[in-house]
């Protein structure tokens, strides 16, 4: 799951976005309302946490203007202020739900997940992942290889789930750290490669058909190879029959 931080508070924002990111979830910070309002118009996100007094522009205001444009995600608006006259503000112009500074970080992660659970339920509660006898299920947070149980880190379930979502495409190691682990790529470090090492012990090692790829100076790709060298295996058939269709008919 993709959250936007909007909050310019540097430490509040640092502090949301590593317990957010323990928690399992990819957070995207951003310190200024137009920097914010960008990145919400420009990219994809699951919830939105948007701070209400903002440097530049009204939390309100940006929001107010994101709705008008038909953008649905859910908006978890932060405030110092406690009045009714704001709560109802920021539920006319688009919120979905409203908390006031200071607040305990636990009431954060529980308002996040019921934006998810409510956003769109029946879909969601329907999220599916699967490639060959691989299946991972987002809103149960439970993963199966041929309906054996894979007891999964919050990391490592993130990091499968975007290799789902991406399977058959190379995925460079730079992508996978900046968007699973929001970061800049390292050349120096091995933790893309110790996660994937990790991951691979958990869901390919003890099984036949291996579905985690590592692509020679490039990066690792999600991919069930048993089925592409059927299917190759197919057209060559086909191609032969097509031959000697075309002998008998010329003959």
């Amino acid at each position: 799951m993709k959250v936007l931080l909007v909050e310019d508070e540097i430490k509040l924002g640092e502090y949301i976005k590593k317990g957010l990111s323990e928690a399992g979830f990819i957070v995207e910070h951003r310190a200024t309302g137009l920097d914010g309002y960008h990145a919400m118009m420009t990219d994809t996100f699951n919830v939105i946490i948007m701070d209400v007094m903002l440097p530049d522009v009204s939390g309100f205001e940006l929001v107010s203007n994101y709705r008008a444009a038909g953008k649905l995600t859910p908006v978890l608006f932060l405030t110092a202020k406690d009045e009714l006259s704001d709560r109802v503000k920021g539920i006319e112009i688009g919120g979905d739900d409203y908390l006031t500074k200071p607040f305990a970080f636990a009431e954060l992660i529980v308002r996040v997940k019921n934006l998810l659970r409510r956003a769109n339920q029946a879909d969601y509660q329907n999220t599916v992942l699967q490639l060959a006898d691989l299946k991972l299920d987002i809103a149960k947070r439970m993963v199966h290889r041929s309906e054996r149980s894979i007891k999964l880190t919050a990391k490592e379930f993130a990091l499968l789930q975007f290799m789902l979502e991406r399977q058959g495409e190379v995925l460079p190691r730079s992508v996978i750290a900046s968007q699973v682990w929001d970061m800049n790529f390292d050349s120096d470090t091995n933790v893309i490669d110790v996660a994937i090492r990790r991951l691979r012990l958990k869901v390919d090692d003890e099984f036949e058909t291996k579905l985690i790829h590592t692509v020679r100076g490039m990066g690792y790709k999600l991919e069930d190879n048993a089925a592409n060298a059927d299917s190759n295996e197919s057209h060559k058939s086909t191609d032969s029959q097509i031959d000697l269709d075309s002998n008998l008919v010329s003959k």
